[in-house]
């Protein structure tokens, strides 16, 4: 088995080597180059025991090959979204520490879209200077967006937990608006 894995490295290396970002490299050749190399790979690795591999190659690169170039053409565009993921796996971290549940998704229901910035924004040198040049009027705004998406989270909420009062307390808002009892 080891000789077999052993083997399977080289046409990996040989992938990584591919894809290894470069100054005279751009989409068009790499995407050449990992084309061949796939061929490459379908002709040498004919054996039995290396046709899990070799589907594997094959479904992996044809399920990422569209996206897969893009960095080569345009460098401000990561090739990996690594950096991407530690970053929301360090807020999600944060969270279930604070809170000790695994889910975050009423974290972010209920603090909004932007939370993953939060703890970035406390960290900088300059975050009080910036809030002062908020005005009143933005401010009030903002705050009055969030009073408004958490209102509709406690009313999910109350029904969940109550669908009858929940629905009896909205027809009597209901009726007194309209002027019945």
């Amino acid at each position: 088995m080891y000789e077999q894995v052993k083997r399977w490295t080289l046409p990996i290396r040989h992938a990584a080597d591919i894809l290894e970002p470069e100054m005279d490299k751009n989409s068009d050749s790499v995407r050449f180059h990992l084309h061949h190399w796939l061929e490459w790979v379908k002709q040498t690795y004919t054996e039995e025991h290396d046709k899990p591999m070799v589907e594997n190659l094959i479904r992996y690169t044809k399920g990422f090959w569209q996206g897969l170039f893009t960095c080569y053409d345009h460098p401000h565009i990561p090739r990996t979204n690594n950096d991407h993921e530690r970053f929301f796996r360090q807020t999600k971290t944060r969270h279930r520490r604070m809170t000790g549940r695994r889910s975050w998704n009423e974290y972010i229901l209920r603090s909004g879209e932007m939370v993953v910035f939060v703890d970035d924004a406390l960290q900088q040198d300059d975050i009080l200077k910036r809030l002062q040049r908020v005005d009143y009027q933005t401010f009030r705004a903002e705050r009055q967006r969030w009073a408004s998406r958490l209102a509709e989270g406690a009313k999910r909420r109350r029904f969940r937990s109550n669908p009858e009062k929940y629905l009896q307390e909205t027809e009597n808002k209901y009726c007194m608006l309209i002027g019945q009892s």
